[in-house]
Order: structure tokens, then sequence, then C-alpha cells
């Protein structure tokens, strides 16, 4: 497994992997949900390449840049044992140069849920994204299911400005209990990691209700809700029940719909989601 720092080599050692090429970006202190974006790149394509960047632009002046959890010898050896031919690791001050002006911006999609409660976020995402993309210049892009927004605006991103790239979103890894894994899961403690599965269990519970025919979104924001509230450890956040495409808050589930949701447990933020929906439900 090739591990490259710089832009110039990494430029250098893409002329030289065969295609298709399959990218999976990453912030590091990996988990099985990466693992598993591997597994997928690896089955569609000839090489995978994969990044590991703590994005600074993505984290607000109050969020956990400083404490982000760090790992990069457990991380290459997981990725080394998944069978990745190369990774960047490339520095902040390589990605941002003085001087750097520059930004990528999703409106309409990013100005809900996760948008509207961390300014500035998603800028970040997409702009950090498209500097991989261009470096990188894969075939195919592999993102979690459990970062819906953020599949959605790079989606979107995608299109708009004609990059070449497949966009695959995988399904989310869960613990047993149905936790989504995270990097910030470790932040838990005993009490709050098994507080946790309120998440899940929020989402399950609507998504039943979905399946036994219940079509008004409101009724299933109200099941994750009162669910949620009823966790005293759980602080809500929000709860959504949005059109799978726009994120636009639904009156009726007609279609593909994504139900979604944001937490705090003591200092931990975690989110969750569910797609349920399709034409033949109509």
């Amino acid at each position: 497994m090739n591990v490259i720092t710089s832009l110039p080599e990494l430029r250098a050692a893409r002329k030289t992997l065969p295609g298709p090429v399959g990218f999976v970006p990453t912030m590091g202190y990996l988990h099985n949900g990466h693992i598993s974006l591997v597994n997928a790149a690896k089955a569609g394509c000839t090489s995978v390449v994969a990044s590991i960047f703590v994005n600074p632009t993505q984290f607000g002046p109050n969020e956990d840049l400083a404490k982000y959890p760090r790992d990069l010898p457990r991380d290459l050896s997981m990725l080394e044992a998944a069978g990745v031919d190369l990774v960047w690791t490339p520095t902040p001050e390589g990605m941002y140069p003085p001087g750097f002006q520059t930004w990528v911006e999703v409106q309409d999609l990013t100005r809900r849920l996760e948008g509207e409660l961390r300014p500035g976020h998603f800028r970040g995402v997409t702009t950090v994204v498209t500097k991989l993309f261009n470096a990188v210049r894969p075939d195919r892009a592999y993102f979690g299911q459990k970062d819906a927004q953020q599949a959605a605006a790079i989606r979107r991103m995608t299109s708009d400005l004609d990059f070449p790239i497949e966009i695959v979103v995988c399904p989310t890894i869960r613990e047993t209990d149905g936790l989504a894994l995270s990097s910030r899961n470790i932040y838990l403690n005993l009490d709050e990691r098994k507080a946790a599965t309120v998440l899940f269990r929020a989402l399950s519970a609507a998504k039943t209700a979905y399946e036994g025919g219940e079509r008004e979104a409101e009724s299933l924001r109200r099941i994750m809700r009162e669910l949620i509230k009823a966790e005293s450890l759980a602080s809500l956040q929000y709860v959504s029940c949005a059109d799978y495409d726009t994120l636009e808050e639904l009156v009726t589930v007609r279609d593909k719909a994504l139900l979604s949701v944001a937490v705090h447990l003591g200092k931990t933020r975690l989110i969750d989601n569910f797609v349920i929906g399709n034409p033949a439900d109509k």
C-alpha cells in the first residue's frame, strides 16, 4: 500500500493505477463502517484510493476539531488489511495554503437539518470533497448513508459541477443493538452508550408505523419525538421526515423519504436516519 502526503506525489502515483478507480474519503479513526465502503469500492473497481484528512473547515467554532479522535498508524493498518492501493494523507496547510479564499457551496440542500444547526459545515464539506475529487480523479466515490445530508449534497454538487464520478451511497453499519457506527461513539460513557440506542429505536418505531400504513409525516415525526423525549439522557435537536432528494419536510409520504434524527447525549452529538418509501407505496 502506497501512503502519500504531497499533492504532486499523489498525482504521479494516480497515473499508475489501473481503472476504474474507487475512492473512499475519510477523516480517520476508522471503524467497520469505513471498511464496508472500502469493500464496496474493491468489489466495483480495479484500484482503491482512500484519504485520511480531518477537515478543519467543516468544524464550527464550538465543535470538537481539537478533540476529534486520531490514530493514523491504526488507520493505515486497517486500510492495508482491507486491500487499499493508495492512501492520501494531506496536511491542513497543503489543502488550505495561505491566501485560500475559494469555496464550493450547495445552497438549498444544506440550509436545513444539519446545515441549520451547523452554519458553514457543508461549505467546508463540499469544498474539501471538490478538492479531493480534483486531486484523486476517481471513477466512483463511496459514502455512507449515515451522513445522509452530506451524501445528498455531494450528489447534487457532483451533478451540478459535471464531475464524471459515480457517487455510491452504502448502507449504514450498526452495532448489534442498532447504534450506527461513528467515530464519536467513543465519547459516550456507559450510561450514555446504553441510552444512545434511542436513535435507532425511534427511527425503527416510525418505520414500523409507515410499514403499517401511516403516511402522515407529522405522525411519523411525533413517534420519533416522543420516544426520544422519553429518554432522560437524550437532548433532542431535531426529528425530520423529508423528501429523500430535496430534504424538504413532507406533509404526506408519497415516495422515497428520509427519516432523520439528531440527539445530544451528554457532550456527544449523534445523528442517524432511515430511508422509507418507494413509488409503489403511492
